[in-house]
């Protein structure tokens, strides 16, 4: 008996290592999630439904999954609605880099084009945020529209979008499978008149200063032997963090708003900045001072800032043929200079928030992120909210090498870090999973509990209560403005999180948080632990200009007009000790 489209459709994700789909069921999308249903499930070699709650967390699933795994992973839904859902969540994936597939379900086919019930065009919706969106309007059409969907994806690493009308789906296939034509990712290596250009451009330079980001995977070790080589500080982007900050001896820190450390002070300095597989979007960062620039996008180089010298390649392979070719610095004034920065900055602005904060209350935040990073495992993959939980992962998670830090570093979406997590746990079983999750991210998506609870996944919640969006709140203080509806209601999100059966804490001083990290990494099924933290903790970035200063002290004038002299000492109190002190 001939197969059914949905069935053919299935098993080309099958073929592909596709081993669960994210989403949830619902009419044109029912012949699709039977096939799944006709494989068995992983446990015999076919696909897990995996029912979550909304469907942008599906999407924000399975970009956790094809980050951590590289493999290409899938979410779906529904017409109209359903696949709508889906946009917020395959933006983030799409910039992210990560390998998805969404299958978009659609009307009726004879009805397109009507003002059908829940009629949209998720082939025109998905356009921008995919490498490949296609419609599915025949049975012959369709294996092969999954075919480049899926090169597509795992090819230009983003998503893919496959939308086919239901009642197609549930047609007889028609047309022959593609064989799937699996590959090895290639190698960018650059032109050799780029890699001499680079050498005689360090070789002249005084001060070269490194800012890596995640390009660099892979290349760690290349990085750090060209930075002692070269005597450059070596600084990175939040994304490039988990490649390089770790057994680096040069390493300074990271710029921008989040950033910590002396990385700022490092390439504003120096005589050349080679920036290593970065698209630093914050060009307000990047000094101006002659700057080379390495990626294997293409389109990538002198986007950001000007570049003097461009180099089209993978940052291993450029490094391994320069390296040969740069004459070894005997000086090493300026990194020294800035690495003693780095330790002092350290010291006293990033880490003083953790000194002699074990008996304040309400809780440190900052506090609470570093003793969070010395309870989890040393192969941990961490989640965090976008806002301030981003800040304390990046300025207190140590990557380790084995470490994972996942984020929506480059969408910036409210409420990720659970969804993320759900991704994670079920790609990386045999690994601990912690979501950073802010009180207004978890609200957001707060049904996403119940799919770890249904699942029984022993991810771990840590949720940092503020009542407050503290990140909106710091940027309303920078531009001088009252800090306005920003404010959140007191939930226990612990007495939820027990309610549909996790193992769950609420925890308002800060003697007890060791205890309830370490009882939670212990219970066997998904846990959360809810920190009562200070609401007038804000992220102080590294480098402080006027019109920040003056920003903020607009915004103290009104706050004391606004809301009383007591306000504003006790945001003076929580953050004046952590000012970046050089």
């Amino acid at each position: 008996m001939a197969k059914q489209l949905a069935t053919q459709l299935i098993d080309q994700l099958r073929a592909a290592g596709v081993e669960r789909i994210y989403g949830i069921v619902g009419d044109s999308l029912n012949p699709i999630v039977d096939a799944v249903r006709r494989t068995g499930g992983s446990s015999r070699g076919g696909i897990d439904w995996i029912h979550v709650r909304h469907e942008e967390a599906a999407a924000l699933a399975a970009s956790a999954e094809a980050q951590l795994t590289g493999k290409l992973a899938v979410c779906a839904g529904s017409c109209g609605p359903g696949n709508l859902h889906l946009i917020n969540g395959l933006y983030d994936a799409n910039r992210s880099g990560a390998p998805v597939l969404a299958i978009a379900s659609h009307i009726p086919s004879v009805q397109i084009g009507s003002g059908f019930f829940q009629e949209t065009h998720p082939d025109r919706l998905f356009t921008e945020c995919s490498v490949y969106s296609e419609l599915v309007s025949t049975t012959d059409q369709a294996p092969r529209i999954m075919h480049s969907a899926i090169q597509h994806a795992v090819a230009l690493h983003g998503v893919s979008v496959v939308t086919i009308p239901g009642d197609i789906a549930g047609q007889r296939a028609t047309a022959p499978t593609p064989e799937p034509a699996l590959c090895r990712p290639a190698t960018m290596v650059p032109a050799a008149e780029s890699i001499r250009e680079l050498a005689a451009a360090v070789n002249e330079a005084r001060k070269v200063a490194v800012f890596a980001g995640i390009g660099t995977e892979g290349a760690h070790d290349a990085v750090v032997e060209f930075a002692a080589k070269v005597k450059a500080p070596v600084g990175h982007s939040l994304r490039g963090k988990d490649f390089i900050q770790y057994d680096n001896p040069y390493d300074v820190g990271m710029t921008g708003l989040l950033g910590y450390g002396a990385a700022a002070e490092g390439i504003k300095d120096a005589d050349l900045l080679v920036l290593l597989g970065t698209d630093f979007p914050y060009n307000q960062f990047l000094p101006d001072t002659r700057t080379v620039q390495v990626d294997r996008a293409a389109q990538h180089l002198g986007r950001r800032t000007d570049v003097d010298i461009a180099v089209h390649g993978d940052v291993l392979p450029t490094l391994e043929a320069l390296l040969p070719l740069v004459e070894e610095k005997q000086d090493r004034r300026f990194l020294d200079e800035m690495l003693r920065k780095h330790d002092r900055l350290m010291n006293k602005a990033v880490g003083a928030y953790t000194q002699k904060a074990e008996r304040l209350v309400p809780i440190h935040p900052e506090y609470a992120a570093s003793l969070l990073d010395e309870a989890a495992s040393p192969d941990a993959v961490f989640t965090a909210d976008t806002g301030m939980c981003n800040v304390w992962a990046a300025r207190y998670i140590n990557p380790l090498g084995t470490r994972r830090i996942i984020g929506s570093y480059l969408h910036g979406t409210m409420a990720n870090a659970l969804p993320h997590a759900v991704g994670a746990q079920l790609s990386q079983p045999d690994r601990q999973v912690v979501a950073l999750c802010g009180d207004g991210g978890l609200s957001m998506l707060l049904g996403e509990l119940i799919t770890a609870r249904t699942n029984n996944l022993p991810l771990n919640v840590v949720v940092f209560n503020n009542s407050t969006l503290g990140m909106v709140k710091l940027e309303m203080l920078v531009d001088g403005l009252n800090d306005h509806g920003v404010d959140v209601p007191d939930t226990n999100y612990a007495a939820i999180a027990a309610a549909i059966g996790f193992h769950s804490v609420r925890v308002s001083d800060p003697a007890d948080i060791m205890d309830a990290y370490r009882a939670a990494f212990d219970h066997q099924g998904p846990s959360l632990v809810e920190l009562i933290t200070d609401p007038n903790a804000l992220s102080i970035p590294p480098k402080i200009t006027t019109d920040q200063v003056l920003g903020f002290a607009t915004a103290m004038s009104k706050v004391v007009l606004n809301k009383g002299a007591g306000q504003a000492v006790s945001m003076a109190r929580s953050n004046l000790r952590n000012i970046p002190r050089s």
